[in-house]
């Protein structure tokens, strides 16, 4: 018995196109996926070489990468959730590199550059801006979703990290002796205790990009660029000691405000007068 001849498939000359579509597709895909880590990578570059020049005692390069490594890390974050490209391997991706940029590359470049002369306080003091900035990522991490997006649960590592930053691009000379470092402590010790802390701390990234007096932004933006060029080591120190004295600022404002009498509250009721008595 003669077998059947199989039916041949239809629009045959269809079907490499699909494949060729389905395989554009998923490179497309991966590469939309990919984008996000590579800013990730250059991020922790950026923390690399900050150890790499803070080791050799050029701290004027050591420290711009820090500020580097800043906006990298806004940029990855921005990519991601715009092109639909966040992950659970990029939120952790992302979590090690800022451990090295924010956390360890800060904590070398304030020992190398001023706490060495304190022996075993200062490198201690450096770890503990590390470890401090590890547990604040940790949190960060496992809060994502259940807090407000206005704010932030503590010093957000990467402001904390610009405090040292700046203050050794603006002073790069550091410290020699034990009396003169001393006071270098609290670029340290304050952020770090900062950044495990429950002080709110205001965040931008709920920032309407479509509000109605964008021009008005446009120039104070412009304003910040030309101010930032012409004078930028004490601009660095204004925006990053200016953001964390900003908490402390809101705080007094809330509560001042708390203190406040309201206005539309009723007058205090005057006491009842007592029985007349008869003559």
């Amino acid at each position: 018995m003669s077998e059947r001849p199989r039916p041949r498939p239809r629009f045959r000359m269809l079907t490499p196109l699909r494949r060729r579509t389905d395989l554009q597709a998923r490179r497309l895909r991966r590469g939309v996926y990919l984008l996000p880590s590579l800013f990730t990578m250059a991020n922790m570059f950026c923390g690399y070489a900050c150890i790499v020049f803070a080791m050799r005692g050029d701290f004027e390069l050591a420290a711009p990468f820090i500020g580097f490594a800043i906006l990298l890390d806004m940029l990855d974050g921005r990519i991601a959730r715009l092109t639909g490209a966040t992950s659970d391997f990029g939120i952790e991706f992302d979590s090690l590199a800022d451990v090295i940029s924010f956390g360890v590359a800060p904590s070398i470049l304030a020992f190398a550059w001023g706490l060495h002369p304190l022996g075993r306080l200062g490198w201690a003091a450096a770890f503990i801006f590390a470890a401090a900035a590890a547990v604040r990522l940790a949190r960060f991490n496992i809060q994502a979703g259940s807090v407000d997006k206005r704010y932030f649960v503590g010093m957000p590592s990467p402001a904390a990290a610009a405090v040292p930053a700046a203050t050794v691009f603006a002073y790069p000379l550091g410290f020699h002796t034990y009396t003169e470092a001393l006071p270098a402590l609290g670029i340290v010790i304050v952020p770090a205790l900062l950044m495990v802390s429950t002080i709110r701390f205001r965040s931008f990234k709920t920032f309407d990009l479509q509000s109605r007096r964008s021009y008005a932004v446009l120039m104070l933006f412009a304003i910040a660029i030309a101010v930032l060029a012409s004078h930028p080591a004490i601009m660095l120190v204004i925006l990053a000691y200016g953001y964390l004295l900003s908490a402390f600022i809101g705080m007094a404002w809330h509560r001042l405000r708390r203190r406040e009498p309201d206005a539309t509250a009723p007058a205090e009721r005057e006491a009842p007068e007592g029985p007349e008595l008869g003559p």
